[in-house]
């Protein structure tokens, strides 16, 4: 194996043999993936289509889904060149569905800019989303022939189910109630499978076996889930000085969350009524009227215990996957950033 002129990085080194692996942090990773995806993805030729294209992906993200795969690979190996390619396929899909999502959620602005469909239209919105998963496709052509078959399977597999999660989602805006299953059930399709794969595509190209892998999907998933809990209780309950906004952003979009969803279960009759009247109407106050009955019912402790209990099962399989501690190190400060993160 070679280091590939990596730094050395003694709190996430290991030693086999005669060679010393060298762990990176999420944040180098990042680092390093920004440099290599923050160029041109699209041609100079019909600046009318791909110019939107660049626009959205320059305004930059997280970049955890490609990450993550970069941090599965390097699990079992060096990390490849066919994991740069996947990294780059998984976050160019990740932008097509942003733009179609913002398209679907009439979202003004993403990222504290104007969003595709509104600087350029909802026409060339929907084709800047198609060239990038087109683009996502040309990555993933280029790994291994060994590994394409396995790759492209478990890739169209999670595309197919972050579009069903997606209909969901839109389903459920038409329904007064839905139950706490059915809104897991549809964070798991729209934000936790892709979580997931990314990391086992990660470690299917560092050559794990079926059982590492199995335990690093339910890793992903189970972050996932829990990473969309903090979500909503910021929304809600975030300090506005490191959240960076206002709370309550869900409760004036009426969005059905974990939140709202406990609470009318939980709720009495009289808090029910008002709180669904609340959720049609904007009347003055609408916010804290909501948070009260949030803090009555006690969701926001409930909240934080639910999102733990994903936490643990998160790292539970992710202790259970078959690597030496120090390698996995990476990937639980990961965890417990993003689930324990303020803003």
């Amino acid at each position: 194996m070679s280091g590939g002129g990596r730094r050395r990085r003694s709190d996430h080194t290991w030693t086999t043999g005669l060679f010393s692996i060298i762990m990176f942090s999420f944040a180098e990773l990042a680092e390093q993936f920004a440099g290599k995806f923050d160029t041109k993805h699209f041609p100079d030729s019909l600046p009318s289509l791909y110019q939107p294209a660049e626009y959205f992906l320059s305004m930059g993200g997280k970049r955890v889904r490609p990450v993550i795969c970069l941090m599965g690979n390097e699990l079992f190996d060096t990390i490849q060149p066919d994991a740069w390619n996947v990294a780059h396929a998984v976050e160019l899909f990740h932008n097509f569905t942003l733009i179609h999502d913002d398209i679907m959620d009439k979202a003004p602005l993403r990222r504290g800019k104007p969003t595709v469909h509104v600087k350029y239209g909802e026409p060339t919105a929907l084709l800047a989303g198609d060239v990038m998963i087109v683009a996502a496709y040309d990555y993933l052509s280029k790994i291994n022939t060994v590994h394409l078959p396995g790759i492209m399977h478990l890739f169209n597999k999670t595309a197919r189910e972050v579009c069903e999660g997606q209909q969901l989602d839109m389903d459920f805006e038409k329904r007064e109630r839905i139950t706490l299953d059915e809104y897991m059930q549809m964070v798991t399709l729209k934000t936790s499978v892709l979580l997931a794969a990314s990391v086992q595509m990660g470690a299917m190209l560092g050559g794990s076996g079926e059982g590492n892998q199995e335990h690093l999907y339910a890793f992903g998933k189970n972050l996932g889930i829990a990473f969309q809990l903090q979500d909503d209780y910021l929304d809600a309950f975030g300090d506005p000085e490191k959240f960076g906004k206002q709370p309550g952003g869900d409760i004036m979009a009426n969005k059905k969350t974990f939140l709202t969803i406990q609470a009318l279960e939980t709720a009495t009759p009289v808090q029910q009524k008002e709180l669904l009247y609340l959720m049609k109407e904007n009347p003055p106050g609408k916010v804290e009227r909501v948070l009260q009955i949030f803090r009555d019912c006690k969701v926001d402790q409930w909240a934080k215990d639910l999102k733990d209990k994903y936490l643990g099962l998160a790292l539970r399989h992710l202790e259970d996957t078959a690597v030496t501690g120090s390698r996995k190190q990476p990937l639980e400060e990961l965890a417990l950033f993003l689930v324990q993160r303020e803003y």
